[in-house]
Protein backbone atom coordinates (compact mmCIF):
# COMPACT_ATOMS: atom_id res chain seq x y z
CA UNK A 1 0.00 0.00 0.00
CA UNK A 2 1.93 3.12 -1.23
CA UNK A 3 -0.50 5.88 -0.48
CA UNK A 4 -1.78 5.26 3.01
CA UNK A 5 -5.61 3.79 3.22
CA UNK A 6 -6.83 5.36 -0.46
CA UNK A 7 -6.52 1.99 -2.84
CA UNK A 8 -10.57 1.36 -2.61
CA UNK A 9 -13.46 1.53 -5.33
CA UNK A 10 -15.40 5.37 -5.48
CA UNK A 11 -18.17 3.11 -5.26
CA UNK A 12 -17.51 0.87 -2.57
CA UNK A 13 -18.87 1.81 0.89
CA UNK A 14 -16.02 2.88 2.92
CA UNK A 15 -17.99 3.17 6.13
CA UNK A 16 -19.23 -0.34 5.72
CA UNK A 17 -16.21 -2.26 4.21
CA UNK A 18 -13.37 -0.33 5.77
CA UNK A 19 -14.16 0.76 9.13
CA UNK A 20 -12.90 -0.06 12.49
CA UNK A 21 -9.54 -0.05 13.19
CA UNK A 22 -8.77 2.08 9.84
CA UNK A 23 -11.99 4.58 9.79
CA UNK A 24 -14.60 6.19 11.85
CA UNK A 25 -17.19 7.56 10.29
CA UNK A 26 -20.66 9.38 11.73
CA UNK A 27 -23.37 7.20 11.75
CA UNK A 28 -25.82 9.76 10.82
CA UNK A 29 -24.18 10.82 7.71
CA UNK A 30 -22.21 7.68 6.65
CA UNK A 31 -18.96 10.02 6.18
CA UNK A 32 -15.73 9.32 7.06
CA UNK A 33 -14.69 12.02 10.16
CA UNK A 34 -11.68 9.96 11.20
CA UNK A 35 -8.11 8.27 9.96
CA UNK A 36 -6.77 6.15 12.19
CA UNK A 37 -3.40 3.80 12.01
CA UNK A 38 -1.17 2.08 14.33
CA UNK A 39 1.79 -0.31 14.19
CA UNK A 40 1.26 -1.31 10.82
CA UNK A 41 4.15 -2.31 8.56
CA UNK A 42 2.96 -2.73 4.98
CA UNK A 43 2.74 1.67 4.39
CA UNK A 44 4.62 3.65 2.33
CA UNK A 45 3.45 7.71 2.15
CA UNK A 46 0.37 10.10 2.97
CA UNK A 47 -1.24 9.91 -0.59
CA UNK A 48 -2.32 13.52 -1.61
CA UNK A 49 -6.12 11.95 -2.15
CA UNK A 50 -6.51 12.89 2.01
CA UNK A 51 -7.58 15.87 1.06
CA UNK A 52 -10.50 14.32 -1.00
CA UNK A 53 -12.12 13.72 2.41
CA UNK A 54 -14.18 17.05 2.90
CA UNK A 55 -15.71 15.51 6.71
CA UNK A 56 -12.51 14.22 8.32
CA UNK A 57 -12.12 15.51 11.84
CA UNK A 58 -9.45 13.00 12.64
CA UNK A 59 -5.95 11.97 11.63
CA UNK A 60 -4.13 9.89 13.97
CA UNK A 61 -0.66 7.82 12.94
CA UNK A 62 0.81 6.81 15.53
CA UNK A 63 3.56 4.10 15.41
CA UNK A 64 3.56 3.90 11.90
CA UNK A 65 7.64 3.46 11.16
CA UNK A 66 7.47 2.68 7.86
CA UNK A 67 6.03 5.59 6.91
CA UNK A 68 7.98 8.12 5.05
CA UNK A 69 7.84 11.05 2.66
CA UNK A 70 6.40 14.61 3.89
CA UNK A 71 3.15 15.95 4.80
CA UNK A 72 1.38 16.30 2.05
CA UNK A 73 -0.08 19.99 1.27
CA UNK A 74 -3.84 18.63 0.40
CA UNK A 75 -4.36 18.72 4.02
CA UNK A 76 -4.90 22.22 3.83
CA UNK A 77 -8.88 20.99 2.27
CA UNK A 78 -9.57 19.87 5.34
CA UNK A 79 -11.36 22.49 6.71
CA UNK A 80 -13.11 20.19 9.66
CA UNK A 81 -9.82 18.98 11.37
CA UNK A 82 -9.41 19.23 14.96
CA UNK A 83 -6.97 16.70 15.67
CA UNK A 84 -3.94 15.91 13.93
CA UNK A 85 -1.13 13.26 15.07
CA UNK A 86 1.29 11.58 12.61
CA UNK A 87 4.38 10.39 15.22
CA UNK A 88 6.54 7.87 15.65
CA UNK A 89 7.39 7.70 11.90
CA UNK A 90 10.04 8.08 9.55
CA UNK A 91 8.27 11.40 7.82
CA UNK A 92 10.40 14.43 6.83
CA UNK A 93 10.80 17.31 5.36
CA UNK A 94 10.11 20.71 7.32
CA UNK A 95 7.30 21.17 9.76
CA UNK A 96 4.71 22.44 7.12
CA UNK A 97 4.09 26.15 6.98
CA UNK A 98 0.75 25.31 5.70
CA UNK A 99 -0.78 23.54 9.10
CA UNK A 100 -1.71 27.30 9.70
CA UNK A 101 -4.31 27.07 7.61
CA UNK A 102 -6.14 24.31 9.49
CA UNK A 103 -8.08 26.92 11.46
CA UNK A 104 -10.35 24.47 13.84
CA UNK A 105 -7.46 22.00 14.89
CA UNK A 106 -7.15 21.96 18.67
CA UNK A 107 -4.02 19.24 18.56
CA UNK A 108 -1.00 18.99 16.49
CA UNK A 109 1.53 16.12 17.71
CA UNK A 110 4.68 15.53 15.44
CA UNK A 111 6.68 14.02 17.64
CA UNK A 112 9.57 11.38 16.82
CA UNK A 113 9.62 11.94 13.53
CA UNK A 114 12.64 12.97 11.09
CA UNK A 115 11.09 16.80 10.46
CA UNK A 116 14.02 18.80 9.87
CA UNK A 117 14.39 22.93 9.17
CA UNK A 118 12.72 25.70 11.54
CA UNK A 119 10.00 26.15 13.46
CA UNK A 120 6.70 28.02 11.52
CA UNK A 121 6.64 31.11 13.04
CA UNK A 122 2.97 30.97 11.44
CA UNK A 123 1.72 28.19 13.67
CA UNK A 124 0.68 30.78 16.05
CA UNK A 125 -2.14 31.76 13.70
CA UNK A 126 -3.87 28.41 15.10
CA UNK A 127 -5.94 30.46 16.93
CA UNK A 128 -8.09 26.94 18.41
CA UNK A 129 -4.99 25.26 18.94
CA UNK A 130 -4.54 23.83 22.68
CA UNK A 131 -1.98 20.97 21.69
CA UNK A 132 1.36 21.23 20.50
CA UNK A 133 3.80 18.87 20.57
CA UNK A 134 7.24 18.96 17.85
CA UNK A 135 9.30 17.15 19.93
CA UNK A 136 12.04 14.16 19.10
CA UNK A 137 12.95 15.31 15.75
CA UNK A 138 15.78 17.45 13.99
CA UNK A 139 14.40 20.75 14.42
CA UNK A 140 16.96 23.67 14.42
CA UNK A 141 16.48 27.84 14.80
CA UNK A 142 14.76 29.76 17.36
CA UNK A 143 11.61 29.42 19.19
CA UNK A 144 9.30 32.22 17.13
CA UNK A 145 8.57 35.53 18.86
CA UNK A 146 5.05 34.47 17.85
CA UNK A 147 4.65 31.54 19.63
CA UNK A 148 3.07 34.01 22.43
CA UNK A 149 0.20 34.65 20.71
CA UNK A 150 -1.14 30.81 21.39
CA UNK A 151 -0.59 31.87 25.39
CA UNK A 152 -4.31 31.83 25.63
CA UNK A 153 -5.39 28.41 24.51
CA UNK A 154 -2.60 25.83 24.32
CA UNK A 155 -1.45 24.02 27.70
CA UNK A 156 0.48 21.18 26.57
CA UNK A 157 3.50 22.48 24.50
CA UNK A 158 6.68 19.91 24.29
CA UNK A 159 9.51 21.27 21.79
CA UNK A 160 12.39 18.78 23.89
CA UNK A 161 14.81 17.02 21.76
CA UNK A 162 16.00 18.92 19.11
CA UNK A 163 18.36 21.47 18.21
CA UNK A 164 16.93 24.67 18.68
CA UNK A 165 19.04 27.37 19.87
CA UNK A 166 18.98 31.26 20.97
CA UNK A 167 16.58 32.42 24.15
CA UNK A 168 12.96 31.75 25.25
CA UNK A 169 10.75 34.60 23.86
CA UNK A 170 10.64 37.50 27.00
CA UNK A 171 7.33 37.07 25.52
CA UNK A 172 6.41 33.62 27.09
CA UNK A 173 6.47 35.97 30.30
CA UNK A 174 2.44 36.56 30.66
CA UNK A 175 2.21 32.71 29.67
CA UNK A 176 1.01 29.56 32.15
CA UNK A 177 0.64 26.42 30.25
CA UNK A 178 -1.33 24.63 32.59
CA UNK A 179 -0.26 21.32 32.09
CA UNK A 180 2.92 21.10 30.71
CA UNK A 181 6.24 23.23 29.24
CA UNK A 182 9.22 20.92 27.49
CA UNK A 183 12.14 22.32 25.73
CA UNK A 184 14.75 19.80 27.55
CA UNK A 185 17.67 18.64 25.14
CA UNK A 186 17.82 21.75 22.98
CA UNK A 187 20.62 24.40 22.98
CA UNK A 188 18.49 27.36 23.99
CA UNK A 189 20.71 29.85 26.80
CA UNK A 190 19.92 32.61 29.01
CA UNK A 191 17.64 33.82 31.92
CA UNK A 192 14.69 32.25 31.84
CA UNK A 193 13.38 32.99 35.62
CA UNK A 194 10.30 35.26 33.61
CA UNK A 195 8.69 31.49 33.62
CA UNK A 196 8.35 31.16 36.69
CA UNK A 197 6.13 33.34 39.44
CA UNK A 198 3.71 32.26 42.52
CA UNK A 199 0.95 33.68 39.78
CA UNK A 200 2.15 30.38 37.51
CA UNK A 201 -0.76 27.37 36.96
CA UNK A 202 2.00 25.32 35.11
CA UNK A 203 1.99 21.59 36.54
CA UNK A 204 5.03 20.27 35.00
CA UNK A 205 8.47 22.43 33.57
CA UNK A 206 10.95 20.09 31.81
CA UNK A 207 13.87 22.50 30.42
CA UNK A 208 17.10 19.84 31.27
CA UNK A 209 20.13 19.45 29.06
CA UNK A 210 20.61 23.36 27.75
CA UNK A 211 22.44 26.46 28.42
CA UNK A 212 20.12 28.28 30.74
CA UNK A 213 21.90 30.61 33.13
CA UNK A 214 19.78 33.29 35.84
CA UNK A 215 19.90 33.15 39.83
CA UNK A 216 17.72 30.21 41.30
CA UNK A 217 17.50 31.77 44.48
CA UNK A 218 15.49 34.64 42.91
CA UNK A 219 12.67 31.89 42.09
CA UNK A 220 9.11 31.84 42.97
CA UNK A 221 6.63 28.83 41.83
CA UNK A 222 2.75 28.63 41.48
CA UNK A 223 1.31 25.52 43.47
CA UNK A 224 0.48 23.56 40.67
CA UNK A 225 4.07 23.21 39.58
CA UNK A 226 4.68 19.35 40.89
CA UNK A 227 7.35 18.46 38.57
CA UNK A 228 10.76 20.79 37.83
CA UNK A 229 13.47 19.52 36.36
CA UNK A 230 16.32 22.10 35.55
CA UNK A 231 19.63 19.75 35.28
CA UNK A 232 22.30 20.10 33.38
CA UNK A 233 22.21 23.87 32.86
CA UNK A 234 24.24 26.93 34.33
CA UNK A 235 21.70 28.05 36.84
CA UNK A 236 23.87 29.09 39.73
CA UNK A 237 22.94 30.71 43.23
CA UNK A 238 21.02 28.95 46.75
CA UNK A 239 18.04 27.27 47.10
CA UNK A 240 14.87 29.37 47.85
CA UNK A 241 13.30 28.08 51.17
CA UNK A 242 10.00 28.11 48.97
CA UNK A 243 10.74 24.68 47.47
CA UNK A 244 9.95 23.16 50.85
CA UNK A 245 6.01 24.16 50.46
CA UNK A 246 5.79 22.59 46.75
CA UNK A 247 4.64 19.17 46.68
CA UNK A 248 7.29 18.06 44.29
CA UNK A 249 6.43 14.40 42.38
CA UNK A 250 10.11 15.49 40.19
CA UNK A 251 12.86 17.75 40.89
CA UNK A 252 16.03 17.77 39.41
CA UNK A 253 18.89 20.47 39.98
CA UNK A 254 21.87 18.37 39.01
CA UNK A 255 24.87 19.70 37.27
CA UNK A 256 24.39 22.75 37.72
CA UNK A 257 26.29 25.90 39.89
CA UNK A 258 24.19 25.89 42.42
CA UNK A 259 25.60 26.62 46.33
CA UNK A 260 24.33 26.42 49.48
CA UNK A 261 22.05 24.33 52.15
CA UNK A 262 19.42 21.93 50.73
CA UNK A 263 16.17 23.02 52.28
CA UNK A 264 15.21 20.33 54.95
CA UNK A 265 11.12 19.37 54.96
CA UNK A 266 8.35 19.35 52.65
CA UNK A 267 8.37 16.60 50.08
CA UNK A 268 12.27 17.34 49.71
CA UNK A 269 13.48 14.42 51.19
CA UNK A 270 11.82 12.00 49.13
CA UNK A 271 14.37 12.89 46.25
CA UNK A 272 17.69 11.33 46.52
CA UNK A 273 21.40 12.53 45.82
CA UNK A 274 20.81 12.28 41.85
CA UNK A 275 18.54 15.05 42.24
CA UNK A 276 21.30 17.14 43.66
CA UNK A 277 24.64 16.06 42.57
CA UNK A 278 27.04 17.86 40.12
CA UNK A 279 26.77 21.56 41.34
CA UNK A 280 29.52 23.82 42.73
CA UNK A 281 28.54 23.71 46.40
CA UNK A 282 25.57 22.63 47.54
CA UNK A 283 24.76 20.88 51.20
CA UNK A 284 23.31 18.58 53.45
CA UNK A 285 20.71 16.12 53.11
CA UNK A 286 21.20 13.80 50.73
CA UNK A 287 24.63 15.15 49.76
CA UNK A 288 27.61 15.84 52.41
CA UNK A 289 27.01 18.10 55.46
CA UNK A 290 27.76 21.67 54.91
CA UNK A 291 30.90 22.87 56.55
CA UNK A 292 31.07 24.97 59.42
Amino acid sequence: MKGVGFTWDPKTDCCTDWADPFLSCDDKTNRVIGLHMSKIDNVGYISPAIGDLPYLQSIDFNNVRNLSGSIPSTITKLSKLTFLRISQTNISGPVPDFLSKLKNVTYINLSYNNLVGTIPPSLSELSNLEFLSLDRNKLTGPIPESFSKLASKVTYLNLGHNQLTGVVPTSFAGWSFNYTLDLSRNMLEGDISFLFGKDKTTFEMILDRNKFEFDFSKLTFGESLWRLDLNHNKIYGSRPAALTKQSWQLFNVSYNRLCGKIPQGGSMQRFDLYSYFHNKCLCDTPLPPCKS
